[in-house]
């Protein structure tokens, strides 16, 4: 990787963290992105085996994620013992945020001009 890269990737970090989003580890923003960025039906177990990870391990960022309104679980109709992890909006605008910072390369002028308030309901979900 390049330094221009990581001088990208450092920008964005730094206007990720200046958004007042909530702060996401890394398994949980890995196990966000698996969701919403290939093809499901996804399940612990699924996400578990992608992550190298142990059930419990995704469980508890599922747990984070869910109290965010970033995803959610929902049963299977046609076999209820199944459980699915699913998108919501909460989660689809997050995520558009914090594309849009690494596009914007963390230029916080342009990230202002297009930024949609995102989290609101989310920090709202948790209250």
């Amino acid at each position: 990787m390049s330094e221009v890269s990581l001088t990208g990737w450092m920008k964005a970090l730094i206007a990720y963290v200046r958004s007042g989003e909530p702060d996401l580890t890394n398994r949980q923003m890995a196990l966000l992105m698996l969701v919403y960025l290939t093809p499901g039906p996804h399940t612990v177990r699924g996400l578990a085996r992608n992550l190298g990870v142990s059930k419990p391990v995704v469980t508890r960022a599922l747990n984070t994620l869910g109290a965010l309104g970033y995803l959610r679980r929902e049963r299977d109709q046609d076999d209820r013992r199944n459980v699915f992890v699913v998108r919501t909006s909460n989660g689809a605008d997050f995520l558009e945020g914090f594309k849009r910072n690494l596009r914007d390369g963390g230029d916080a002028a342009a990230a202002a001009q297009h930024r949609p308030i995102i989290g609101t309901a989310a920090f709202a979900h948790q209250r």
